[in-house]
């Protein structure tokens, strides 16, 4: 069955693989689901109103470096 699988185009390969994920998911899955699209919800409309924190990417991205560049050592 695993070669058969394997033998698909990566289209219907990465569909297999995405109901094969989805069906490990569990009753409680689909409420942390809902929650995270609340919450996305949510930032999407402070971003609309204006009230939401935002910072350009090229700061958060120097400091992420930052930070990863000070725990290597």
């Amino acid at each position: 069955m695993l070669a058969e699988a394997l033998q698909l185009p990566p289209e219907e390969r990465a569909d297999v693989a995405k109901r094969l994920i989805a069906s490990l998911d569990g009753p409680e899955d689909d409420d942390v689901e809902a929650a995270w699209l609340a919450e996305v919800e949510r930032r999407l409309r402070d971003v609309d109103r204006g009230t939401a924190k935002v910072e350009p990417w090229d700061a958060v991205r120097e400091r992420l470096a930052t930070r990863l560049r000070t725990n290597r050592k």
